[in-house]
């Protein structure tokens, strides 16, 4: 009895149906977005080698600083021949001063680090060849003080290593700064990777428009007599029939367009939340520039594109860009070759020889000249002439 009171009272509730997602409460918003790796590899193919921006920048930035004379300085001498000269010029069989150079501040822009092999000597005196070697190859290792005692480069599955505790170092390594980290620089391409995905994105979405989405330039709207309808089968193939043969293709672009039985034209164009991704793209494109240091207007980016501006835009570019640049590296490189040498070298840039330092150039000189209280060799100095001549 009491088993059938309870199997009366459970087919006494009611049945209910119910969606097993009804629980279940959306919400419509923008999703998270989705960035590319940080690793080296993923910045050089998406910030390099797919992207117009990054590509252009660090050709520009490596092309300008390679293509400024060197001078070689030892106290008040300046050498006009010298095999550290020598060297720089034909740096090793493949190479010039110029493929050098431009590989190497490339590898710096991209990753952050420069690596610069001396192999051999002359005479044991100073490298005989100089090579670049890849960045993301390189690894550094370091010593029980925390300095690098060694670098170790990776091709494939050889692995070779460079013992920076004995004698000349064979390895120059030139970094960028980098707040958190003690061997390794951080490249202008990680600071620009945000904006590289942006730009990236915004191109992606171009392309799917155009394959996928694009909308035409306007819509033949058909009305019947009541306003409703359709056209039949062969009304509709004669319409597109001719459409495609006299109002397609370049040819036939602004011919006139005769309607009728009803038909008329809707013109039709991008809304405003399309026209917002160029906005967007240029934006980033801006961002990627910045973060190298080349002004948007050398790149071609809308702006203010007069002549006075680009003229002092690329005044600036050399000055707050690829001085300080090629400062850094021959910086470097003259202190690494001194180690070799023995002799105190300064290696620095031919100021003269920059045809976007021009004005700058003349201004000095004619203000320098014309100070009848300066000696001759006082002028020289202010110029950043030696007052000797070296051999």
């Amino acid at each position: 009895m009491v088993l059938q009171f309870l199997k009366g009272a459970r087919d006494a509730v009611p049945e209910t149906k119910a969606s097993a997602a009804a629980p279940v409460v959306a919400f419509h918003g923008a999703g998270r977005a989705v960035w590319s790796g940080r690793d080296t590899a993923s910045l050089m193919r998406n910030g390099f080698n797919a992207n117009p921006v990054g590509f252009r920048c660090v050709k520009l930035v490596s092309e300008a600083v390679s293509a400024i004379p060197l001078v070689l300085q030892g106290g008040d001498a300046r050498f006009d021949t010298h095999p550290i000269l020598d060297l720089l010029r034909r740096p090793n069989p493949t190479q010039g001063k110029a493929d050098l150079f431009e590989n190497l501040v490339g590898q710096l822009l991209l990753t952050g680090d420069a690596y610069v092999e001396g192999a051999g000597l002359i005479d044991g005196d100073i490298p005989a060849e100089l090579y670049v070697l890849r960045s993301d190859r390189m690894r550094v290792i370091p010593g029980a003080d925390g300095w690098p005692s060694a670098y170790e480069y990776a091709v494939g599955g050889k692995k070779h290593r460079f013992d920076m505790r004995t004698g000349a170092d064979p390895i120059l390594h030139i970094k960028t700064f980098h707040p958190t980290d003690d061997h390794y620089g951080l490249s202008p391409m990680h600071a620009a990777a945000s904006a590289l995905d942006v730009h990236n994105a915004a191109c992606k979405w171009s392309k799917s428009l155009l394959d996928n989405a694009a909308r035409p330039s306007g819509a033949i709207v058909y009305k019947g007599v009541d306003g409703m309808g359709g056209l039949g089968n062969d009304q509709y193939q004669r319409l597109m029939d001719e459409i495609t043969q006299n109002h397609a293709g370049a040819a036939n672009a602004g011919r006139p367009m005769l309607l009728e039985g009803g038909l008329d034209w809707k013109q039709m164009g991008f809304s405003p939340s399309d026209m917002e991704f160029q906005k967007t793209k240029d934006s980033a494109a801006r961002e990627i520039a910045l973060a190298f240091g080349v002004p948007p207007m050398l790149l071609g980016l809308p702006g203010d594109n007069s002549y006075a501006n680009y003229v002092e835009a690329n005044r600036a570019f050399y000055r707050l860009t690829v001085l300080p640049l090629l400062g850094k590296i021959s910086g470097a490189l003259g202190n690494w070759l001194q180690t070799f040498h023995g002799e105190a070298l300064t290696i620095s840039a031919d100021l003269d020889a920059i045809p976007a330092l021009a004005t700058e150039r003349d201004a000095r000189w004619k203000r320098i000249s014309e100070a009848d209280f300066l000696t001759d060799a006082e002028k020289r100095s202010l110029l950043g002439l030696s007052n000797q001549v070296g051999a």
